[in-house]
């Protein structure tokens, strides 16, 4: 078992302005765990998350394959979180990245078909539009989990720009919840850019059915 990163150097202070890991945190980093092997057979060059909140997530990843061959990076509009992204990798000796942007940001042309392993845990909960506009332009903490209508919000922008960015074998981990129409999204990844989707793993916490999403190219014979 993989542990979860060490997170103590973080306060309560921090919390206030950047996402405390937890169960949808989680239930991304088990999947990954459980695709360990797959993931560094992969030799993954890049890594990118999304929305990298405290870090925890990249660094996990950072600690499944080892900082000898891939590069970790991350984004977000919150300054504070890419500070803890970059203390949190720091703390759990895994090399992350950081850069204060929206989604891939300027990194989109440069990582061209180029992401080996794409990481998004968006925010997701259902939200009026303008709650989740004012939470974007505010970057700060409410900007990790308003999704305006459906919750889908930021999502929409960001499986436009998955096929870009995905390598050749690149593998796209998207948590969601059941408002977010899973079966919509796969249909859609499917339809639009010929990436196939599946559920990697499920589990409800609470009043949420938290779903991680796993996508992949399909071979050209298919």
């Amino acid at each position: 078992m993989i542990p979860t990163p060490d997170l103590s150097h973080l306060k309560a202070a921090d919390y206030q302005h950047v996402y405390e890991p937890a169960e949808d945190t989680f239930i991304l980093l088990d999947a990954l765990e459980e695709d360990a092997d797959v993931l560094r057979n992969l030799h993954p060059r890049i890594c990118l998350e999304i929305g990298s909140g405290s870090g925890c997530v990249s660094t996990f990843a950072g600690k499944i394959l080892g900082s000898t061959t891939s590069l970790y990076l991350a984004t977000d509009i919150n300054p504070h979180a890419t500070q803890c992204t970059k203390l949190t990798g720091r703390q759990n000796k895994v090399p992350v990245e950081p850069l204060l942007a929206s989604l891939a940001g300027p990194l989109r042309s440069r990582l061209r078909h180029s992401v080996d392993i794409l990481l998004f845990n968006p925010p997701y909960v259902p939200t009026n539009s303008a709650e989740a506009d004012e939470a974007q332009q505010d970057a700060d903490i409410a900007g990790a989990w308003a999704g305006g209508q459906d919750g889908m919000a930021i999502t929409d922008i960001l499986l436009d720009q998955v096929e870009s960015l995905l390598s050749p074998r690149g593998r796209f981990y998207l948590v969601a919840v059941k408002q977010n129409d899973i079966h919509g999204i796969c249909r859609r990844m499917q339809e639009q850019y010929g990436l196939k989707g599946e559920v990697a793993l499920q589990r409800r916490a609470g009043r949420e059915h938290l779903y991680v999403l796993r996508f992949l190219r399909q071979p050209a014979d298919t």
